[in-house]
């Protein structure tokens, strides 16, 4: 069986920094060896221009065989003879890890004969692989459309905690979208508008509507020539009557880096003189965001509302995770930053749903069809021959 997961995980000191993927992993590999499935995990990690040594997922294996309390062998390709004659010899129960996908540039551009070869020797496929469902690669579409294919436990999760947002969330619902760059995410803010009761929005993407509004930013992260469409997303809000909470006051500092935090001070958002920059949000704006979520019943939150890789400016991000922990909302949380926000102060368990895919939730949320999951016949069962 060809199981497509996503183990894209952060590495450092040639392990693995993060495990949270290939934990989420964990239901669908589990149940499928305990129903006597024999596995090829297939995964991308990174963006590699061919074959590249830094990014092996040997540190995968590794962790995957200390979580499952087993060895997980790291096949050395995902294609090829070798690969095809180590994958006929599996046995019931018996789980094999395919080298880096993304090793061979065919999987990126979909190449129908590199998903031919994937797909051989195998039986079925399924796809838990939720963060890479938005790409139409050969290994998360072109597979699918060769083998019988199924949706794996995570991705039916995804699709089920995601997909409530989008057809019927509980109200009020408010939506917290921080981030540095209005540009990345423009489509979503749209689409969420018209589905939202409130709008909140944080990190270096405040800014540029901060500046839509006639407010100075002084030195802040921005993009000046998404100013007109920010403008029109608030005009859109206000047609709608959907309430848009922007910075009431921010954290200013004379650089945005650890150098710039022993001077960083909060001022009202008047205030911000040329020689500053913007860094997170103000004591105001996090009690304006924390009466929003005492309110609200269905709160979507993706991305940082400050400059969260700096510990002196993570205070409005880490407040915020707080405050969604307390609420009896039905919380979900997407989006690297924030769910790491989440895992470094335990309290990722507390949320209704952390998905897994950055990318794949915004694009599910904004209606576009993902090719990962429009490939698959049937997207709620996992089926074991």
């Amino acid at each position: 069986m060809f199981v497509r997961v996503d183990f894209n995980v952060p590495l450092a000191d040639g392990g693995v920094a993060d495990d949270t993927r290939i934990r989420a992993a964990l239901p669908t590999i589990r149940y499928l060896l305990e129903h006597g499935a024999a596995i090829a995990l297939c995964s991308h990690l990174g963006r590699p221009k061919g074959p590249d040594p830094k990014l092996n997922l040997k540190p995968v294996a590794k962790r995957l065989g200390e979580i499952l309390g087993r060895d997980v062998r790291l096949l050395r390709d995902s294609v090829g003879p070798e690969v095809r004659e180590a994958v006929a010899q599996l046995r019931r129960g018996d789980v094999v890890l395919l080298e880096n996908v993304r090793f061979h540039p065919e999987e990126e551009k979909n190449d129908p004969a590199f998903a031919k070869e994937l797909a051989s020797g195998y039986d079925l496929y399924v796809n838990d692989a939720f963060g890479a469902a938005h790409r139409a690669h050969a290994s998360t579409e072109g597979v699918a459309k060769i083998l019988p294919a199924y949706a794996g436990l995570l991705l039916e999760k995804e699709l089920l905690a995601l997909g409530g947002l989008v057809s019927a969330p509980e109200r009020p619902f408010l939506a917290i979208i921080g981030g540095a760059k209005v540009s990345t995410k423009i489509d979503v803010l749209r689409a969420l508008i018209t589905r939202v009761d409130a709008l909140a929005i944080g990190g270096g993407m405040a800014n540029t509507f901060l500046l839509a509004t006639g407010h100075k930013i002084g030195r802040s992260l921005a993009e000046p020539d998404r100013a007109r469409e920010a403008r029109a997303i608030l005009d859109d809000a206000k047609t709608q009557g959907k309430r848009v909470l922007l910075p009431l006051d921010v954290l200013c500092a004379p650089s945005v880096d650890e150098a710039g935090a022993p001077a960083a001070t909060v001022m009202g958002i008047d205030d911000v003189s040329d020689d500053l920059a913007i860094v997170d949000i103000g004591p105001r704006t996090i009690e304006r965001y924390a009466d929003e979520i005492r309110r609200a019943k269905t709160i979507f939150w993706n991305g940082p509302v400050g400059v969260f890789e700096i510990p002196a400016f993570a205070t409005g991000t880490k407040r915020v995770a707080e405050l969604l922990a307390a609420s009896n909302a039905t919380t979900v949380v997407g989006g690297g930053e924030s769910v790491q926000a989440l895992e470094e102060l335990g309290l990722a368990e507390k949320m209704t749903h952390v998905s897994t895919g950055g990318g794949a939730s915004l694009e599910l949320i904004e209606g576009k069809t993902l090719p990962g999951v429009a490939a698959i016949p049937d997207r709620t069962e996992v089926h074991v021959a």
